[in-house]
């Protein structure tokens, strides 16, 4: 008997905890996948700019990934192997070491961890409180690192933490770039640079309440945050102060890392090196692996310091090394950057020709477009009130439609667009079809629900 949709969500609703949430947005069961293609459990097929929130940089099942795994399998390798060391793991070193820039390779150490982001951020939260011997973290509003308790304190969303008790303390959270809604109502240069000189007033100021804290940590493109690139400038002098005060600089690139902002780190857009770089998602080649890389002069945990069951997960290494090499050999980063410069232009074409879209930024295809009501009332900048019913109505027009995408930002009232890195400009001219199908149908829907209301 063929079992469709209906029959594995309400199973999984039965079974499965009330914290899932994928399945409340995106209703399907996925029997099929193949590069930027998925197909449900009632033979529908559907483009997927999910992508595994970033993890499938190659997209789902590509051959090379695949061949990897298969032959890691008939080799007679170990799958587990905690931190003892392979051929297997040592070739993934080289790989990601080549793809770092040299005055950070050169000095770097590498920590594998547990197998999540959130497992990176929390390896790097221990690193440098071990190696500064201070309490506190910095953190910045609309920043995202992770559901377990250190990351999830880190991290500025306040939905996930309202009933929490008990979260890391000593957090301080300063503004973040965004130009769309300036936190200090100013917008474009002005604002970014008014936002660095506050936190250097903050990191100078014997008065702050604020102790030098242990780590920064950031984002270079906010991702759940609403897909936010920071300007260079303001993340030079974020690097300039941190530097000038040794305050180790995490880099969170968990989403960023591996090609998806049209360079191989997010980090690179600027010219800069961090302290601490986090990475999981694309380095696992679609499984679960993650790993701290970091600068040798912070290596002063003792052994034992930092552990994790599964951080020698070497069909993971086998497929992020497909990945990378795949990556580099043909220059994938830079295919990212041009498809995504095409996928945004043809975004502000579906901007001019509806009322609902604020703003469409991003970097290569990691992009965003915020969804506004243009009926409210704007501030003295112009920026429209955030329009989550609207989004959401969006997102159930996209899915109906055959193309998963993901909200996010203030108010989830950011649609995000997180496709393969190896998306085609015919597939992107296909989904724009698309959504601007289902922002042109959900415009209608909501005027007619205000007729009716009004009626």
């Amino acid at each position: 008997m063929e079992r469709g949709n209906s029959f594995y969500l309400n199973s999984q609703s039965s079974w499965e905890s009330n914290a899932r949430s994928y399945p409340r947005k995106i209703p399907i069961a996925i029997t099929w996948a193949k590069g930027i293609m998925v197909r449900d459990a009632d033979g529908k097929s559907y483009y997927d700019c999910l992508s595994g929130a970033g993890t499938l940089a190659l997209g789902h099942n590509h051959p090379v990934v695949i061949e990897a795994m298969q032959e890691t399998l008939r080799s007679g390798l170990p799958l587990h192997t905690l931190d003892l060391t392979t051929p297997m793991k040592q070739q993934f070193v080289e790989e990601l070491f080549q793809c770092l820039p040299s005055k950070f390779a050169n000095r770097a150490k590498i920590q594998f961890c547990g197998p999540t982001g959130a497992d990176g951020v929390e390896a790097a939260i221990k690193l440098v409180k071990t190696a500064t011997g201070r309490r506190n973290m910095m953190s910045f509003h609309g920043g995202y690192h992770g559901m377990t308790n250190g990351a999830l304190s880190l991290t500025g969303n306040l939905s996930p933490k309202q009933h929490v008790a008990n979260l890391m303390p000593d957090v301080q959270f300063m503004p973040y770039p965004y130009n769309y809604r300036c936190p200090f109502g100013v917008g474009g240069d002005e604002g970014h640079r008014i936002g660095s000189r506050y936190m250097e007033h903050v990191l100078n100021d014997p008065e702050s309440g604020i102790v030098r804290p242990a780590g920064m940590i950031i984002e270079v493109v906010q991702g759940e945050g609403g897909v936010i690139p920071a300007p260079v400038e303001w993340l030079r002098e974020i690097r300039r102060m941190t530097c000038e005060r040794e305050i180790p600089l995490i880099i969170d690139e968990v989403q960023t890392g591996l090609g998806r902002t049209g360079k191989m780190f997010a980090f690179e857009h600027a010219d800069i090196t961090p302290d601490v770089l986090v990475l999981s998602k694309a380095i696992g080649g679609s499984l679960p692996l993650a790993v701290i890389i970091y600068d040798e002069s912070l290596d002063q945990w003792q052994p034992g310091a930092h552990a994790g069951t599964f951080r020698g997960n070497q069909l993971g290494m086998a497929a992020g090394i497909a990945t990378i090499q795949f990556i580099k050999q043909n220059q994938i980063d830079k295919h990212a950057e041009k498809v995504g410069d095409l996928f945004q232009y043809q975004l502000v074409n579906v901007k001019s020709d509806t009322s609902c879209i604020g703003e469409v930024r991003g970097k290569g295809l990691m992009i965003g477009v915020e969804i506004v009501n243009k009926e409210g009332t704007p501030d003295h900048l112009g920026s429209y009130p955030a329009y989550p019913e609207l989004a959401k109505m969006i997102q159930q027009q996209c899915v109906s439609r055959g193309l998963i995408v993901e909200l996010g930002g203030r108010y989830g009232s950011v649609v995000r667009f997180l496709p393969p890195l190896i998306i085609t400009d015919e597939q992107v001219h296909d989904i724009i079809a698309i959504f601007h199908d289902a922002v042109t149908a959900s415009e209608r829907a909501i005027i007619s629900k205000l007729v009716e209301v009004l009626s």
